[in-house]
C-alpha cells in the first residue's frame, strides 16, 4: 500500500483572493450554438489572461451543463475584467437573449459571497437553499451583494 500524499497551500500572499464558479447550461437546442460562442471567447482568455486572473479550470457538471472555477488577486481585478470588452459585450448579449441557454456564477471571498442565476431551469448552488433576492437596485451588482446585508 502507498501513503496518501497530503499537501495545502500558504494564502497569505493573497489576502484579496476572489474565487468565481461560472456554469453554462444548455436547456434547448438552440443553447449548444450559444455554448459554442462562449467557448470560443473564453479560449481567447485563457490564451490572453486579464491583468488580476491568476488561475482558471474548466468544469463538466453534466453533458449539457459546463463550468469554469477562476482565482482572481481581487475584486478590482475581476470587475475590471468584466466591465472591458470582450466580457461586457458577451454579457450584454446573452441578457437580451440567452440562446436556449442558462447561466450562474457564484463569487467567494474572505469580504463576503454572491451569486446571480440566468434562464436557469432549476436551482443550482445557494439557489438550492438561499432565500431568492431579486437582482435590482442596490442588489444589483456583484460588489453590492457581496457587501448586501
Amino acid at each position: 500500500m502507498q501513503a496518501v500524499t497530503r499537501r495545502s497551500v500558504d494564502l497569505s500572499a493573497y489576502p484579496n483572493l476572489v474565487v468565481v464558479i461560472l456554469g453554462f447550461r444548455v436547456r434547448r437546442l438552440r443553447g449548444i450554438g450559444a455554448l459554442l460562442r462562449i467557448g470560443k471567447g473564453l479560449r481567447q482568455v485563457d490564451s490572453t489572461p486579464p491583468d488580476g486572473l491568476l488561475s482558471s479550470e474548466q468544469l463538466l457538471f453534466a453533458l449539457n451543463h459546463i463550468g469554469i472555477r477562476q482565482y482572481w488577486r481581487d475584486l478590482e481585478s475581476l470587475e475590471a475584467f468584466t466591465r472591458s470588452e470582450p466580457h461586457s459585450r458577451w454579457w450584454r448579449d446573452f441578457l437580451r437573449d440567452s440562446g436556449g441557454a442558462g447561466f450562474w456564477h457564484e463569487t467567494y471571498s474572505r469580504h463576503g459571497m454572491e451569486a446571480v442565476y440566468i434562464d436557469m431551469p432549476e436551482p443550482v448552488g445557494f439557489d438550492r437553499f438561499a432565500p431568492e433576492r431579486k437582482p435590482v437596485g442596490p442588489f444589483m451588482s456583484a460588489r453590492q451583494r457581496m457587501t448586501a446585508d
